[in-house]
């Protein structure tokens, strides 16, 4: 029999705050938090928006050795799980009880642009020694083991736009299949920079309006792409029992997943990996569609996404659908790719 899997700790950083109470009261608000590029020159960008993260201050749980040794995306990562692991109240836990599994989808990006840049202008020669371990996508996790001594499985999760939610998901499974107590997992993201803007631009994926009001438009009959965001938002999992024992405080219970691959396109989705993945996950928590009240959409803003997404929650849910709420919160957040899912 599984165990049962419960939300214990929560962290995040983001573009509506790097902290869970403010982000999701600014959520609630309404607050946009899609602005002008300020990091760097967009003078050559035909896209000059995207939600940036703002006022983040990695040192508050990071050394200077760790924050230069870490590109962007990683500090994300320690920074959210660090105050998820805060939020839990979690001590005295056996490490080997402890895992991680944190996706990205692009990893470290900013340090690639800026270290390849160094070999051609200096030789290759200057490139960094910590160029590698500072790109590679599960450093993120891995990074995060060692800084909270999570010793059970340690792995990354790169399936581009669900990575964060699949992560979440493959570590509620870990749990309930009896192979950890608690699970640090989530998605980050740092992608924000010339290089991944151009080449989203040059996938035509981004919107290539400026209006940071008008820009990030999930479902609107207008919306011609998305607004590219950035952050990280991390969970804690724990099998309940475990929880009950430390009397910790818990969100909710995580009862089912489902993760499925339309085998259709590259980046046209089909609609079926949509509607068989709703479905497994009914089946996996025991649920029927009229047992759902509220559907967060992936709700990108690109014109095809919306298109069959809807028409995937239209098939799976039928009759229900006048009783189910749908958002997508990418209107305000934008779209942070492999830290969407879990932000």
């Amino acid at each position: 029999m599984e165990k049962r899997v419960v939300v214990t700790g929560m962290g995040i950083v983001s573009c509506l705050g790097n902290d869970c109470e403010v982000a999701f009261n600014n959520a609630i608000n309404g607050v946009n938090g899609i602005n002008e590029i300020t990091n760097f020159d967009t003078s050559e960008l035909k896209v000059k928006i995207a939600a940036q993260v703002k006022e983040f201050d990695a040192s508050k749980y990071m050394s200077k050795t760790e924050i230069r040794r870490q590109d962007l995306f990683s500090q994300y990562a320690v920074y959210a799980s660090c105050e998820a692991f805060e939020d839990a109240k979690l001590k005295d836990i056996n490490p080997l009880d402890i895992g991680v599994i944190i996706g990205s989808g692009i990893g470290g990006i900013n340090t690639f642009a800026k270290d390849l840049e160094i070999g051609f202008n200096k030789g290759l020669h200057k490139i960094p020694p910590m160029f590698i371990p500072m790109i590679i996508p599960n450093m993120a996790a891995g990074n995060v083991a060692i800084k909270l001594n999570a010793q059970n499985h340690c792995t990354c999760v790169s399936t581009a736009c669900s990575s964060g939610t699949n992560a979440i998901g493959d570590a509620y499974k870990w749990i309930a299949q009896g192979n950890a107590k608690v699970m640090i997992a989530g998605g980050s993201e740092a992608s924000i920079c010339p290089q991944g803007i151009a080449g989203f631009t040059s996938l035509q994926a981004l919107s290539t309006s400026n209006d940071i009001n008008r820009a990030s438009i999930p479902f609107d009959k207008d919306r011609d792409g998305f607004v590219i965001s950035e952050g990280a938002g991390i969970l804690i999992l724990e099998e309940l029992e475990h929880a009950k024992a430390r009397n910790a405080h818990i969100y909710c219970e995580v009862v089912g997943y489902g993760s499925t691959c339309d085998a259709y396109h590259i980046t046209s989705p089909s609609g079926t990996g949509a509607i068989n993945a709703m479905k497994l996950a009914l089946k996996d928590a025991n649920l029927k569609p009229k047992d759902i009240d509220y559907i967060n959409a992936h709700g990108t803003g690109t014109p095809l996404n919306d298109k069959f997404e809807t028409m995937a929650i239209k098939e799976v849910f039928k009759d229900c659908l006048n009783d189910l709420s749908i958002s997508s919160t990418k209107s305000m957040t934008g779209h942070a790719l492999g830290a969407a899912g879990a932000i």
